[in-house]
């Protein structure tokens, strides 16, 4: 019986313990956004640079890496004439985090609804007699 409460102790043990270093190692995307990126970019506004919003629209998650880690090749990639973006060397689960955190603002457009102007024009929707 004390073997038996033993063993389970140590699975018990061994189990926290690795949830506990998991819960460590992993990356918040917000927390590398804080660190690294939030001087010219927001995520829904533009900054000096273009918000995560408008980039994960237009971006694939390889061209995000890319151009976190090589933004000078990617903009002549993508035929832009100049960078201001310095390259970042980020940890691998930095740069996966940031990645996931910039394509959480992708837009999703839903094809049943309809398109309204924000601020229709009331002028043309009274009826006129």
């Amino acid at each position: 019986m004390k073997q038996t409460i033993s063993f389970l102790s140590i699975v018990l043990i061994s189990t926290i313990w690795v949830a506990k270093s998991h819960a460590l190692d992993v990356v918040s995307g917000k927390k590398v956004f804080e660190t690294y990126c939030w001087g010219c970019h927001h995520q829904t506004a533009v900054a000096f640079g273009p918000p995560f919003e408008e980039i994960a629209s237009k971006r694939t998650s390889d061209e995000i890496r890319a151009m976190i880690t090589d933004p000078d090749s990617v903009y002549k990639t993508l035929g832009y004439k100049r960078n201001a973006m310095p390259p970042f060397r980020l940890k691998e689960k930095e740069l996966k985090a940031i990645t996931e955190y910039i394509l959480s603002y992708k837009t999703k457009v839903d094809s049943n609804s309809t398109k309204e102007e924000p601020y229709p024009n009331i002028a043309f929707a009274k009826d006129t007699k």
